[in-house]
């Protein structure tokens, strides 16, 4: 039985169409979207969210596996950071991050006590893209060195120097090649540069061809080594076995500063806090944000060896933000690593990638021809959509869209599923603690859209 979308049932009374027409029309007038051609847009209006769902203008009940842009891991309006929020906003609302704050140093103690090996000194930032760039700003002060090596099919941000990083199409438009970055190609055994047939070659060969980059490079005017731990926008590819323990032994031996971006991955998306955990490695700073405090306030960080962090015990750190450690943006995050511990979110992560969605996405791989491949953990996957699984032709071209993808996106939303699409791939990325009913329902609709996908397929 095909599913529908229910109507009528957001948590708060009432269908306020008339708002919503005109919070649409005032949109359309003044605001200006990122990442888009403003004259082509047609945004739907979100007016409620509780939960793992949100409601349209229309009153449309959507459940949301796309966590947004796979941010609210604890999903919508959790009552216990809405709480926190209120409760600093009626002590203090804000102020200047030279003075100490008690959400601060609480959210501080909370990041380090959860990070791997010794990164306990947590830097404050905005979001995602900030860490990124303080993050590379301190590793080139530390090693006096200026590249920065990153892999293509990444996403590092959108600010200057985190989209010279950046690895997909994303980046064209910024790039003139005059910031330091020097890119590198990841193991990604399913679209292989390698020429590799098993997992092992993979990794193998995908380190040789960083170390033989790193010389020709030049050790010496290498400062740091950015990657994400799993690779969020990029595909979800997940690193073979070998591989970051090899970049680790690579960074080490050449005195490269290893970055762990996290700013998706991490707080409970894998089923560990961090992916890096997945690996057993310790890089030298971790970048967060996303999950931190499923994006309720904005928020991002650093958090920094005690190497590092002793560059500047009598130096000057030449950088930061009027909003770092904001007391809001803290409270909230020291809310949500509480309710995640509370209420184990982080391991019921785990649970549904192993034993629900998991399970579903071979069943997917098995009986859809339109899906080439599934990979992932926790509530961190993708299905990768070919026209022919012979020849891995994608459903849509390396950084586009497809008339037959936008019509799968658009099966899914008539369907009751908010989905999370990128290229050729549709990602299962709902918020961590989505219960097993909710997650089984989202799949089995993304089962019947399969069907449509199936017939775009030799």
């Amino acid at each position: 039985m095909t599913s529908t979308i229910e109507s009528g049932t957001q948590p708060q009374a009432g269908v306020h169409t008339a708002a919503a027409k005109r919070a649409y029309q005032l949109d359309r007038k003044h605001v200006f979207h990122s990442w888009s051609a403003q004259d082509l847009l047609d945004p739907m209006v979100i007016t409620a969210a509780e939960g793992s769902h949100v409601w349209d203008g229309d009153g449309n009940k959507y459940l949301d596996f796309s966590s947004q842009l796979v941010n609210t891991n604890i999903g919508h309006q959790h009552p216990a950071v809405v709480s926190a929020i209120a409760a600093q906003a009626t002590k203090l609302c804000t102020i200047a991050p030279s003075y100490v704050n008690d959400a601060r140093s609480e959210a501080a103690r909370l990041i380090a006590e959860r990070t791997p090996g010794e990164l306990d000194k947590i830097f404050f930032t905005n979001g995602g893209a900030d860490a990124n760039e303080h993050a590379v700003r301190m590793a080139r002060l530390h090693t006096g060195r200026h590249k920065v090596l990153s892999a293509y099919r990444s996403y590092h941000g959108g600010t200057q120097l985190a989209v010279n990083l950046t690895g997909d199409p994303r980046r064209w438009a910024s790039d003139n090649g005059s910031a330091g970055a020097v890119r590198f190609f990841p193991p990604y055994l399913y679209r292989t540069a390698f020429h590799s047939a098993t997992q092992e070659e993979e990794s193998q060969r995908a380190l040789e061809h960083l170390e033989q980059l790193i010389s020709f490079e030049g050790p010496s005017t290498i400062a740091a080594l950015i990657l994400e731990s799993i690779p969020g926008t990029a595909g979800i590819y997940m690193p073979p076995p070998g591989y970051l323990q090899g970049v680790r032994e690579l960074c080490t031996r050449h005195g490269i500063v290893l970055i762990a971006d996290e700013v998706m991955a991490g707080f409970g998306r894998t089923g560990k806090w961090f992916a890096v955990e997945h690996f057993g490695v310790v890089p030298d700073l971790l970048t967060f944000a996303k999950g931190v405090n499923s994006g309720y306030v904005p928020l991002g960080g650093v958090a920094i060896s005690p190497e590092i962090a002793a560059t500047f015990g009598q130096r000057v750190y030449p950088g930061g933000l009027t909003y770092s450690g904001h007391p809001l943006a803290t409270a909230a995050a020291v809310a949500t690593i509480n309710a995640m511990a509370d209420e184990q979110i982080v391991e019921h992560a785990a649970f549904l990638g192993e034993n629900v969605i998991g399970p579903a996405l071979a069943g997917f791989a098995e009986n859809h021809i339109s899906v080439g491949e599934v990979r992932g953990t926790g509530v961190f996957w993708a299905i990768e959509l070919v026209k022919d699984r012979a020849t891995r032709e994608p459903l849509a071209p390396y950084g586009s869209s497809s008339p037959e993808m936008n019509q799968l996106v658009a099966a899914c939303k008539s369907r009751g599923l908010l989905p999370f699409a990128n290229f050729n791939r549709i990602h299962v990325v709902p918020p961590c603690n989505t219960s097993v009913q909710d997650t089984k329902s989202g799949l089995a609709i993304l089962d019947e859209v399969l069907d449509i996908a199936d017939g775009f397929s030799a």
